[in-house]
């Protein structure tokens, strides 16, 4: 499988995707965002099917990852604004902005006029249309948020932990808060061709999840997380190679037959 180009742009893909499964995932389950994550990851369909169709009526094509990231970012950005002013229900305001990125999505793709892309690829990823520059993309996005989790790590721990506390001691947890959601918008946005919009989260959530339930230690949880990511990406590739099957969907179901496990184990 290592002879073929796009193969190997698929392993490194899933070496850098492992990362931030590990350590955004860890963020995501411990603060009880997968709700929030969920909605961003919906809502950024409405930035590609706009782009589709902006593209359509331009000399050049605009990509739709770019699309989808300012409407994952205009969405984080949203859902933490409402939450924390109270301006309306944190679940009715998601509820929202989840359905009225679909719904865009859905109506630009349709009026996009002759030949366009199938949103499958969107939808569930697909891992081998993995382009030189997305790999090279995921790079510098990993490398910022590792950068940024090392500088905001002890202010990070305490929002994702204690809120009130944190804000008592200081803090300007709101900031915080909204930069973690940017941070899960701009992960979920650059993971969409690897697992699709409809995986991501079960892949910010499973390795994560298992991980929690063995430690306490946030960076643990985010090193196990990491390394239970790392197994479910190589072994699921190599599970696609081998039965012909879809990377994204391969790597999410061995995810969720572990996770079942575990919850099994705890259990008995």
């Amino acid at each position: 499988m290592f002879q073929y180009p796009f193969w190997r742009r698929a392993i490194y893909t899933g070496l850098l995707a492992s990362v931030l499964f590990g350590v955004i995932g860890t963020y995501v389950v411990i603060k009880r965002v997968v709700f929030i994550s969920d909605g961003i990851a919906h809502s950024s369909f409405g930035g590609i099917g706009l782009s589709f169709f902006v593209s359509a009526y331009l000399f050049f094509s605009l990509d739709p990852l770019l699309g989808a990231a300012i409407f994952a970012l205009l969405s984080a950005v949203g859902i933490g604004l409402m939450s924390k002013e109270k301006v309306q229900r944190e679940d009715t305001a998601i509820g929202i902005i989840w359905v009225m990125g679909m719904a865009i999505g859905a109506l630009f793709y349709r009026m996009t006029p002759g030949y366009k892309p199938s949103m499958e690829s969107f939808l569930f990823g697909n891992i081998y249309m993995i382009r030189r520059t997305d790999v090279y993309l995921l790079l510098v996005l990993v490398i910022g948020v590792l950068i940024t989790v090392i500088f905001l790590y002890n202010e990070l721990q305490a929002v994702s932990f204690d809120d009130e506390f944190a804000k008592v001691s200081g803090l300007n947890t709101d900031a915080i808060y909204i930069l973690l959601l940017i941070l899960v918008a701009l992960s979920i946005v650059f993971l969409l061709r690897f697992v699709g919009i409809i995986l991501v989260i079960a892949m910010l959530t499973i390795p994560a999840s298992i991980s929690s339930g063995r430690s306490s230690d946030i960076k643990k949880i985010m090193f196990f997380s990491w390394i239970l990511s790392l197994i479910f990406v190589m072994l699921g590739l190599f599970i696609s190679y081998l039965f012909n099957t879809p990377a994204g969907p391969s790597i999410t179901i061995l995810a969720g037959v572990v996770f079942g496990i575990d919850m099994v184990e705890k259990k008995i």
